[in-house]
């Protein structure tokens, strides 16, 4: 697995695993909510994943962008599709979404540089 998505997933569990030791009941409903909004129901989870990723970009969460790019290349989104993703940010979010396309794109290629799948 590529050393970029390797750190990444070991800092993300880690850390969500020390935010939910902490028992906090609001924090496990946001969490909750979260992956609820992704599951199959009248959109699909490959669209409701890439919307994830369009949105991340938007709001300039590189953390978020990464963690969407996981889940659209779990879901098979393929390159291309993935361009044109970044294409509907960009128009949506502006040049200042242009920093984050580079390091998603980085973050792409590290994952199909390996196959990963997370």
């Amino acid at each position: 697995m590529s050393k970029l998505v390797e750190e990444f997933n070991e800092y993300r569990t880690k850390m969500n695993e020390v935010i939910l030791s902490k028992d906090n009941l609001v924090m496990k409903r946001l969490w909750n909510l979260d992956t609820n909004t992704y599951e199959e129901g009248a959109l699909d989870k490959k669209t409701k994943e890439m919307l994830g990723l369009v949105a991340s970009m938007v709001l300039r969460c590189d953390d978020c962008i990464k963690y969407h790019l996981g889940k659209n290349h779990e879901l098979g989104v393929t390159t291309k599709e993935v361009y044109e993703i970044f294409a509907v940010a960009n128009i949506v979010g502006g040049t200042i979404v242009v920093p984050h396309t580079r390091r998603a794109a980085e973050y792409w290629e590290a994952l199909e540089e390996n196959g990963s799948a997370k």
